[in-house]
């Protein structure tokens, strides 16, 4: 076991990479697609050995610097290592290009669940189960990061309440483990301890959805992809679901864990004082959903009292429940649309703008977490500031109160926020730029962009007037999309303290 901790960050990645590959290949035999399993059980055996030889070779090097080597290594992971994901994947699906299976893969395991294959039939169980467990793998490879690497470095949403600079050092709660504890021994701690979470936490999801009367495989997938914020589905979405009202009354409940770091990691991250109740994060994502529910509810009430034959209260609760929970989903960045939906349309016979939803992408979910976006966290940051702002312009002379956190959040905070803020603007631009040059439609474009750099995939089917599909577009905008996902499931700062001159330095 100290052999194993010692090996570079990405050799140990490549090996439970291909570890999992016994899933599928198991999977595989159980359903009797011995195709399928023959190629990932070949594989498993392909990609042990080389990750095997890999670590002998690496076995004694000691990076000089642990930290750069675990940014390049988490680098590595999110555009080298689903190219391991994609061959097996490519081989069994057989009909597709390399480039289609490694844009599935990275799609899979920066959990932002865009497709390729959304033709019915495609792909079979086996091939679904390995695009969901990639995706529930990089799930949880974001928990433990954010923990373990990103936040002793000021990074990922930290650097908002943090007293030192993002990508330097460390501040509040981490600074002693992070002073006296190695960071590789820092990555077993955290990972002993949030991974039984994860794990426990899907398993009971899947019970649930299976006691809701959904079919066992198609609930596992689900509940894989509502932990890893990924919407990935075998089905083309919650619509089909056997489960129906019952199986997304479940995983709402689990949307919590992607709106705020406290309800599973409190007491890891030097945060023991404060609860739900007093979580900026959470209380920010309550008013979000609130607010946005209540002016699309709003609207189809309009819509519907000026029909003739508007339908009654039935509807009316079912078009609530489809805004709630579609609401809440963008918001955590899933992406899963609700059964109840499209029934809104139907009852007031508006459209619902996709905007709403975009909006709700960009914004994302709490930090430490697996949904992307800007982060709610920086959202309030901005929001204090400017409150701040127009205090002082009615009383010049007022001194801000809250604490000494809360002035950190009003000044540094909202100053590296509105520098985020600004790179992720400029991102989608770039992208934007990027895609237009391949030949894709500026409204398209754009839809895509933001999908890509909030890892929010099913966004492209739902926001756009006309839904989008990514097998239509051309091989470089793909390329391009991809390694969009990539920095948005990094983050500009991360890769940006990858030039940090204090972690290249001997």
């Amino acid at each position: 076991m100290a052999w194993i901790v010692r090996l570079p960050f990405f050799v140990i990645l490549m090996g439970l990479g291909a570890a999992s590959m016994i899933v599928p290949a198991a999977h595989g035999a159980v359903m009797e697609d011995f195709d399928t399993m023959r190629v990932f059980f070949y594989g498993f055996i392909l990609f042990s050995i080389i990750t095997l030889m890999i670590g002998l070779a690496t076995g004694g090097y000691a990076p000089r610097s642990v930290a750069r080597s675990q940014l390049v290594g988490l680098v590595a992971a999110f555009t080298a290592l689903p190219i391991m994901f994609a061959i097996p994947f490519y081989v069994a699906v057989e009909n597709t290009t390399l480039l289609d299976a490694w844009f599935e893969m990275v799609s899979s395991f920066t959990t932002t669940g865009a497709t390729v294959y959304d033709t019915a039939g495609r792909l079979t169980p086996s091939q679904h189960l390995w695009r969901g467990l990639v995706g529930w793998l990089g799930g949880l490879l974001v928990w433990l990061t954010a923990v373990s690497i990103f936040a002793p470095m000021n990074l990922g949403g930290f650097e908002v309440r943090a007293t030192g600079n993002a990508g330097r050092g460390t501040s509040g709660g981490f600074t002693q483990i992070a002073r006296i504890a190695d960071p590789s021994e820092r990555l077993v701690r955290y990972t002993l301890a949030l991974t039984p979470i994860y794990i426990g936490l899907t398993t009971l999801l899947w019970i649930g959805l299976v006691i809701a009367g959904e079919f066992p495989y198609i609930a596992l997938i689900h509940a894989m992809s509502t932990l890893s914020t990924s919407g990935i589905s075998p089905i083309g979405g919650l619509y089909f679901a056997a489960s129906r009202f019952w199986g997304e009354l479940l995983i709402f409940c689990f949307f919590i864990f992607a709106l705020s770091r406290l309800t599973f990691s409190r007491g890891l991250i030097g945060e023991r004082e404060r609860g739900l109740r007093r979580d900026p994060e959470f209380l920010t994502a309550l008013v979000l959903i609130g607010t946005v529910t209540a002016i699309l509810f709003l609207r189809h009430f309009i819509g519907a009292a000026e029909r003739e034959d508007a339908a009654g209260l039935q509807e009316a609760a079912s078009a609530l429940w489809g805004g709630l929970f579609t609401v809440t989903s963008f918001l955590t960045t899933t992406g899963f649309e609700s059964h109840f939906w499209a029934g809104a349309t139907d009852w007031s016979g508006l459209n619902t703008p996709g905007l709403f939803l975009i909006g709700l992408a960009l914004i994302g979910g709490g930090v430490a977490t697996t949904a992307g976006g800007v982060k709610l966290l920086r959202i309030y940051a901005l929001y204090r500031h400017g409150e701040r702002e127009q205090e002082r312009l009615l009383h010049p002379s007022s001194v801000g109160g809250g604490g000494k956190d809360a002035r950190r959040i009003r000044k540094q905070g909202a100053y590296i926020s509105w520098v985020f803020f600004m790179l992720f603007a400029i991102s989608i631009a770039a992208v934007m730029l990027a895609l237009s040059l391949t030949g894709v439609q500026f409204e398209t474009s754009m839809v895509l962009a933001v999908s890509a750099l909030s890892t929010t995939g099913p966004l492209a089917a739902v926001a756009a007037e006309t839904p989008i599909a990514y097998s239509g577009i051309p091989d470089a905008a793909k390329g391009i999309l991809a390694f969009a996902m990539v920095l948005g499931r990094l983050e500009t700062l991360a890769i940006i303290a990858l030039f940090n001159p204090e972690i290249w330095q001997r």
